[in-house]
């Protein structure tokens, strides 16, 4: 195809196609720019690559002589070069075969696997190869995709695969009902105490009275975490006779109820159940959640079963509630370190039922993972928008730069709202308006509607949200958006004058957050290129959204700012932004106070201690 052609052909699809998307897979997909489609450092978007072709200096005899006449166009394409860095399934294997070059090669060095993606457009792992910043910059930028053969992206930079344009795509569901029956397996074990049985035999002895289980029939289990896997246990528990609680923020009701699940707050659900199964994600928030104070609010015999992540639980903490009997046994897959030191007093502990991480471990589970990342790798190859795609994708740059301050602005706003909903209600429904000078069609909102929902679902899950996935994700969780902009007279130099986030029909953690009409209201502006909270329920504050915010609610009257600061001030607190909104004079206000660290336990305690101060919370950014 002649140089002069392919300009041509890619003005008709430009022409054709308005949306980005369709257009960069027609691009793809009639093998516009061979020159282009595999080369390094050469980033093919919709936006640029009619741009790119007509600015290239190749000429059109340059290009015959690379790649040929019109004929053999498609024989000479070079195929991209797929690098397997771990053992994926033969299925996915002769998949990704059929596409491009394969190359497996298994247990790399780091300095063997950097030497390799230079050479290569794709890598597949599985949990065990780090793909570190120095991987991509390896990769001098021809790393197109990394596939990531399981759920978790734990051991991927998604910052630096962001940076240098590659998309890191997951595999979510195939180990789904894999992993539910482990935790059902560890569950049944647990009761029964089948490994510590198994082990007095095969060692000689016969106790038939220290092995004493318990039946689960009529027992409550608490499924911490109701998404695919959650759901899947509970399914199978009702089947064994369980009464089945959970706590998941994002869980439909409708969902839940169709299974005869009840949906409780967190406390509830921890100090009702006899026994807790974990399948929540491993994030900031519920990192180490289970802890002593956790555990104290357990019931005295509690049985503990996780197959999610290590890390949620403190594993010092675990072992001080086995051996006082708070925690009576635990069945756990998964571990803070893996593989886990063997003088581990929690692995060697007599009441502690473990295995090597085999949640995904049947060979089907095994051959759909395969089969799935293979698919997602090839497809990204091919320039097509994965719903399992799980770090943001190329966007051109005059949009990043003008929308880059309203991006972080979005996500904090939606970080915010979701830790002030609280309850067994779950957050479905939410609203975001937007206020501006512009015109709707001069005004792309998905970016910013995409950061709200990341901002919201990322903190106590373990999706990771982008424009290729938001919506996607959304609907997963049962979350409702509606977006409505209003037209205000501020400059349309800039696109956004402010955002505001509704979440209707759920209870609030903080009552001052809550508005007229009902709902979970804050808004918030740009302001000098620094996001700030302007507004929480009915009140006006100016708080720059940096570090961590308290927000207090208390009543209006001299020496509350000095009261409050002189308690941060004696623990080093330091406090970055100050800001008092009210109503109305001498009656109640709201103070938002910015800090630069996290206050211990007694310091907030000291600030609810205030008699003025009616309520208060601490919110992460």
């Amino acid at each position: 195809m002649a140089l002069s052609s392919s300009c041509s052909t890619l003005k008709a699809v430009n022409s054709r196609w308005t949306s980005p998307a369709p257009k960069l897979a027609a691009i793809r997909r009639h093998s516009l720019l061979p020159e282009l489609r595999y080369t390094p450092n050469v980033k093919l978007t919709a936006t640029n690559a009619l741009r790119t072709v007509e600015q290239t200096t190749l000429t059109e005899d340059d290009h015959l002589s690379t790649y040929g006449s019109d004929q053999d166009d498609q024989e000479s394409l070079p195929k991209p070069r797929i690098l397997v860095a771990e053992k994926l399934g033969e299925a996915g294997v002769n998949l990704l075969k059929d596409f491009g070059d394969v190359d497996c090669s298994y247990e790399l060095s780091p300095e063997d696997l950097k030497k390799k993606v230079a050479e290569s457009d794709a890598l597949i792992v599985r949990s065990g190869t780090k793909v570190t910043r120095e991987v991509f910059e390896a990769a001098k930028g021809r790393l197109k995709v990394v596939g990531r053969a399981g759920v978790g992206i734990d051991n991927v930079d998604l910052q630096a695969a962001t940076e240098y344009g590659c998309l890191v795509v997951n595999a979510p569901t195939a180990n789904t009902v894999a992993a539910a029956e482990h935790g059902i397996a560890l569950l049944a074990s647990m009761a029964r105490n089948v490994a510590q049985a198994d082990a007095s035999i095969k060692a000689g002895k016969w106790e038939r009275s220290k092995y004493v289980g318990v039946s689960l029939v009529g027992k409550t289990l608490a499924i911490m975490g109701f998404g695919k896997v959650g759901t899947e246990v509970a399914r199978r528990a009702k089947g064994l006779g369980m009464n089945v609680i959970s706590h998941d923020p994002y869980a439909p009701a409708d969902r839940a109820r169709a299974l005869g699940v009840e949906l409780v707050s967190f406390d509830q659900a921890i100090s009702t159940a006899e026994f807790i199964s974990l399948h929540m994600p491993l994030t900031p928030a519920t990192k180490k959640v289970f802890n002593d104070e956790t555990f104290s609010k357990m019931k005295k015999g509690v049985r503990l079963i996780n197959v999610a992540r290590g890390g949620v639980i403190d594993e010092d903490a675990l072992v001080r509630a086995l051996d006082s009997g708070v925690v009576a046994q635990a069945a756990l897959d998964v571990f803070c370190e893996e593989p886990p030191s063997k003088e581990s007093r929690l692995i060697q502990h007599e009441n502690v039922t473990v295995t090597p991480h085999l949640g995904a471990s049947t060979k089907e589970a095994q051959e759909g993972v395969a089969i799935e990342i293979a698919e997602a790798v090839a497809g990204a190859l091919r320039g097509e928008l994965s719903a399992t795609a799980v770090n943001a994708p190329m966007v051109a740059p005059e949009v990043l730069s003008e929308l880059a301050p309203y991006i972080v602005l979005a996500e904090k706003l939606g970080r915010l709202a979701v830790q002030l909903a609280s309850g067994g209600k779950g957050v479905q429904s939410i609203k975001v308006v937007y206020r501006s000078a512009r015109d709707r069609d001069d005004l792309d909102t998905r970016l910013l509607r995409a950061m709200i929902t990341k901002g919201i679902i990322e903190p106590i899950s373990d999706s990771y949200v982008n424009l290729v996935n938001a919506d996607f994700i959304a609907k997963q969780k049962g979350l409702r958006i509606s977006e409505e902009r209003t037209v205000v007279e501020s400059s349309p130099e800039y696109p956004v004058d402010s955002i505001q986030v509704q979440i209707s029909n759920v209870e609030s953690s903080f009552a001052g957050a809550v508005s007229d009409g009902g709902a979970i209201s804050i808004e918030g502006k740009v302001k000098y290129g620094v996001p700030h909270l302007t507004c929480v329920g009915s009140f006006g504050v100016d708080v720059s959204l940096e570090g961590n915010l308290i927000l207090c609610r208390q009543v209006d009257q001299p020496g509350m700012i000095g009261q409050v600061g002189n308690i941060l001030g004696e623990q080093n607190v330091n406090v970055s932004f100050m800001s008092v909104g009210r109503t109305v004079v001498r009656k109640q206000a709201i103070m938002a106070i910015g800090v630069d660290e996290e206050p211990d336990k007694k310091t907030l305690e000291r600030i609810g201690g205030v008699s003025a101060i009616e309520e208060f919370v601490f919110l992460k950014l």
